[in-house]
């Protein structure tokens, strides 16, 4: 019966199609567990965690004892196999198991060799093998305890096969808190919340694992509420926070960006003493950030960074939280600091970096960082790859973009979306089609982002068919769910390009009316196109909603002004200061010498304000001669029509490029940025600066960047 047995473990376990190694194949010398464990053991006396290679050393001396035993028993089988499913080894276990069933006669393997094997193939992916194996066991008699069967379940789920997982679980006769939480991790993976809280709830063995399993499950599917929700019967339950609960919670506080919250959290780290530990503090620094607490976050830092043997993530955790909070020049003087104190500096830290340049448009810091990324010799993994193109094309430069692009060696969704998103906001949405159809040649699939840059690309360069096309295949080619971006890329269409009818027909027929983005798009679309009918429809809805800020005050309040309605723009400048609404000024800057300089329209504080002013005056009387008029009409005050002329004149764009000229070469291109939309007169001024000085000039406003040259924009005069 025992011979019996054995040939039916080699047959059923040793098929052709289940592995691809067999008895031919040997150990590698990491393959082992014994010394291994002793290793880890005289290290942990000493009160420290054993490095990887000490571990590999351990692995080495197992194995050189393992081999040199002239009978292998099965133990000393168990401990090899175990030893390398634990360390990741899971090829080398598996090579294991072939060798053990050729070397071991009758003896067939138990639960525990089997529980090993099947963490093998789950580490491999490897759920056909496992398949086999789960149905040996079945059919051979071998008693499956709870931990057996839970590795079976781990399998069937890290494999993906949750049907199989939860069929296997149903079939359990004794259970435990593991079995369920693998079961529900299962059902959260396939994305059955219902499922997954179905399972908890049901479950009397609920440990901390568990609550962990169900509230991280709960936030990486976007219900923050309900995780926050079980997080406080979590508390009611008296269920001790472990390191990776802290961890959790304190992302979760992050996300909900509350600061309350976070700060309770914080409260509860301190009493429980695990303020220093490198995974709670890292984590408490990033929940700061992620709130916008930066100075109580660099206070964390300061006390912690230099204790962590990970001090890389610590400095990247503020490096990036700078970034979040839109402080970009203290991040890069952070990662300077960085560098100054010897910190090495990893990819996740360069990637936040270059987005710090990309957001500021700091180009020439841009490409010091991109040197340095060769310098340190580091991959352009997907990730990085997609930071660099990004700074590269909000900089203005989407030439050095596109070759970083084609130089990637792997192409995610996330560069593929970068890239189409760069050509979008060039205003080239027939370069953005064409990335999006090689994205798909390339079998690439399209996510939600993906779809808002295709939507935004047609908008911007008024494709309006193709807009329409593509917005009902994100739904019947892709299975994408339109949501709220989607739609006001389609009323930023149709505005764009005048449509006016269409896109108020668009929000009714959607049902989007509840949607204060929508109507705000519209009233900027009835400013470009001077509709007064639509404008005072989109106000209206969205003084319903309560959500008239400053930007739909002005817009009204300007195309009262353009229409010469005086009195209701005073009435409309009236209710903002009663109602303390701030507009936000306009302003511009340019980057020179690794300083930004900062213009507001009519600013004098500029050290050479005198010079950019009278430059600005001289360049002015030459554009007139060559045919500018400016566009008085475009002044939101009563005023005469010289006093609008000079008003004009000093907007803070034109001061911008008045100082580039004044400040560089002959010839040299200037990169300009604004916070907001450009607007007409300089739009129209700046076609005619560039022939009267001979130079290319890229502004980057709001919404995108126009390129001028030799009169012409980049954007066809449509933005």
């Amino acid at each position: 019966m025992a011979q019996a047995a054995r040939k039916a473990a080699c047959a059923v376990l040793l098929s052709p199609q289940t592995f691809i190694f067999h008895s031919s194949a040997r150990l590698l010398p990491e393959a082992g567990a014994c010394a291994a464990k002793k290793a880890i053991h005289r290290q942990s006396v000493r009160g420290c965690v054993p490095s990887s290679s000490v571990i590999a050393r351990g692995l080495h001396n197992a194995h050189r004892v393992f081999d040199g035993t002239p009978t292998r028993s099965l133990p000393a089988w168990t401990s090899i196999i175990s030893g390398c499913a634990r360390e990741g080894r899971h090829a080398d276990g598996m090579r294991a198991f072939a060798e053990m069933l050729d070397e071991c006669g009758a003896t067939a393997p138990n639960a525990f060799v089997l529980a090993g094997v099947l963490r093998c193939c789950a580490g491999l992916g490897d759920v056909e093998s496992g398949r086999r194996i789960h149905g040996w066991i079945l059919r051979s008699g071998v008693c499956p305890d709870v931990v057996l069967c839970n590795a079976v379940l781990d399998m069937y789920a890290k494999c993906g096969d949750h049907g199989r997982a939860r069929r296997a679980f149903g079939a359990m006769a004794q259970k435990d808190a593991t079995s369920w939480n693998i079961v529900i991790r299962a059902c959260l993976q396939d994305g059955d919340l219902v499922g997954a809280t179905q399972l908890f709830d049901e479950s009397s063995l609920r440990d901390v694992s568990s609550w962990n399993t169900i509230v991280s499950g709960l936030m990486r599917h976007g219900h923050t509420t309900e995780a926050l929700g079980r997080l406080q019967q979590m508390v009611r339950a008296g269920v001790t926070f472990s390191n990776y609960t802290y961890s959790m919670v304190f992302a979760l506080a992050g996300l909900l960006s509350s600061r309350d919250l976070g700060r309770q959290l914080h409260g509860r780290v301190v009493v429980a003493v695990l303020e220093e530990d490198a995974f709670v503090g890292c984590s408490l620094m990033d929940m700061y950030c992620k709130c916008g607490e930066m100075e109580s976050a660099l206070s964390i830092f300061d006390r912690w960074s230099d204790f962590t043997e990970d001090r890389q993530f610590a400095w990247s955790t503020m490096v990036a939280g700078y970034v979040q909070n839109g402080r970009e020049e203290e991040a890069l003087e952070f990662f300077r600091r960085m560098l100054r104190e010897g910190v090495p500096a990893g990819q996740f830290i360069l990637t936040s970096v270059a987005s710090a340049c990309a957001n500021a448009g700091m180009v020439e810091q841009g490409r010091q960082v991109h040197g340095f990324v060769e310098k340190l010799g580091h991959r352009f993994d997907a990730p990085l790859a997609s930071a660099i193109v990004d700074m590269y094309s909000k900089s203005g430069s989407l030439e050095d973009a596109c070759r970083i692009f084609r130089s990637a060696q792997t192409k995610n969704v996330a560069l593929w979306t970068t890239m189409l998103c760069s050509y979008a906001s060039h205003g080239q949405g027939r370069m953005a089609l064409e990335i999006f159809s090689r994205m798909k040649a390339e079998k690439i699939m399209p996510n939600e982002i993906t779809l808002v840059a295709v939507l935004s690309a047609c908008s911007h360069s008024g494709l309006v068919s193709d807009g329409y096309h593509y917005f009902n295949l994100m739904q019947e080619e892709y299975g994408i769910v339109p949501n709220t971006e989607h739609y006001n890329c389609m009323v930023d269409l149709y505005g764009r390009a005048g449509l006016l009818d269409k896109a108020k027909n668009f929000i009714e027929e959607n049902k989007i009316s509840h949607e204060a983005v929508v109507w705000k798009t519209l009233l900027s679309a009835c400013r470009l196109h001077k509709h007064i009918e639509y404008a005072q429809l989109a106000s209206e809805k969205l003084v319903q909603l309560e959500q008239y800020d400053a930007g739909s005050y002005v817009l009204m309040s300007n195309m009262y002004a353009t229409n010469n309605k005086w009195l209701d723009t005073f009435k409309l400048r009236s209710s903002m200061k009663e109602r303390r609404v701030r507009k936000q000024p306009g302003q511009s800057w340019i980057h020179l010498k690794n300083v930004v300089h900062r213009f507001v329209a009519l600013d004098t504080s500029h050290p050479r304000s005198a010079e950019i002013y009278a430059y600005l005056e001289k360049l002015m009387e030459r554009l007139k001669e060559m045919g500018y008029t400016s566009r008085t009409d475009l002044v939101v005050h009563d005023i005469e029509e010289e006093q609008r002329e000079t008003s004009l004149k000093f907007h803070s764009e034109k001061l911008a490029i008045a100082f580039g000229i004044i400040s560089t070469p002959v010839g040299t291109a200037l990169r300009i940025f604004k916070n907001l939309r450009v607007c007409e007169d300089c739009h129209e001024a700046i076609k005619f600066i560039t022939r009267a000085t001979d130079r290319e000039i890229v502004v980057r406003d709001l919404y995108r960047f126009h390129h001028f040259k030799d009169g012409q924009c980049s954007c066809e005069d449509f933005w």
